[in-house]
């Protein structure tokens, strides 16, 4: 059985990479809109409606619009989002189904699924079990400093950092939404259930693909007393046969002379914790490639769930 596969937005980074995963797999059946009718809205409602599967990889606007093409009576098509623009609605599943049985359910039996922000996913694979276990308390306040390559930013950005011209300050890291007002921030608050939105500092780096997302926790602000190896010992048990999430050993198993590098899962689909610190202060960083598990990687994952496959199908663990 061959299902039909329809990307709303094929031209864009995340469209293309979605695409990239279903190479070689021979249950799938892609629906190309022709290109002289890529911007008609008639023939995409139709292309929807027709499909098993539609992926919105479009701007937050028309992933609004094109939601609304879904016939009211066609229960068969799901649509997964991978735009911002229905990642706190409740209609729509929260599409990162490591984070408990409860959003695996749901991913699993919605017609409607949110994927998470790149970002976002890595702050949320430590916040939200710190927060459901009661390690870290509701009004906790979280601060995140994050630096993620620049296919973030879409084919504008990687345009911008791939032109021989550029500006000297492309070679460095570069701070952004200083304003505390990026587009991740609500889907972390309502999602990992705070009182409060985290502080939240990105930066985009002169690298293509990759991140790292790092949380600092003071132990004396937490619910109770707890080490880094404690700590790292709740988590790993906490994602214990979760294929997506890997948390890695107490020591620096993994990274090179101690340091950890954002582009260290360029390429995979899944993400990785490492936990570090003492008695006092414990730092909690989330490695993933921004294009896998934080957009693309994780889109496949939900659509092989909500069509009852083997989730790790066509992606890269």
């Amino acid at each position: 059985m061959k299902f039909k596969v329809f990307i709303d937005g094929n031209k864009g980074t995340t469209g293309l990479r979605i695409n990239e995963r279903f190479q070689g797999r021979d249950d799938i059946e892609l629906l190309v809109i022709p290109e002289e009718l890529r911007h008609d809205n008639e023939t995409i409602k139709k292309y929807i409606n027709e499909s098993d599967i539609t992926f919105l990889c479009l701007p937050d606007d028309a992933s609004l619009e094109h939601s609304t093409f879904l016939d009211p009576s066609n229960k068969h098509t799901k649509i997964i989002d991978a735009s911002t623009a229905h990642r706190v609605n409740p209609d729509w599943a929260y599409g990162f189904p490591e984070l408990s049985d409860e959003l695996y359910e749901k991913v699993k039996n919605s017609q409607l699924v949110a994927g998470p922000g790149c970002y976002a996913s890595g702050f949320l694979a430590i916040a939200y079990p710190l927060v459901k276990l009661g390690i870290a308390p509701k009004n906790y306040p979280f601060a995140i400093s994050a630096i993620s390559g620049y296919s973030g930013a879409g084919k504008a950005g990687i345009k911008q950092y791939e032109d021989p011209n550029r500006s000297v300050e492309f070679d460095a890291p570069r701070l952004y939404a200083m304003q505390q007002a990026h587009k991740h921030l609500p889907e972390m608050k309502i999602i990992a259930g705070l009182d409060e939105k985290p502080l939240f500092n990105p930066y985009v780096c002169d690298f293509l693909e990759g991140m790292i997302v790092s949380v600092p926790l003071y132990v004396n602000r937490l619910n109770k007393k707890i080490n880094a190896k404690e700590l790292r010992d709740e988590l790993a048990n906490y994602y214990k046969g979760k294929d997506f999430v890997r948390v890695h050993e107490y020591e620096e198993k993994g990274t090179t002379d101690g340091f950890l590098a954002a582009n260290k899962l360029a390429g995979k689909d899944y993400l990785e914790i490492y936990v570090a610190g003492n008695d006092e202060r414990i730092d909690i960083t989330a490695c993933l490639d921004n294009l896998g598990k934080g957009a693309s990687g994780a889109a496949v994952e939900c659509m092989n769930i909500m069509l009852g496959l083997d989730p790790k199908c066509g992606l890269n663990l």
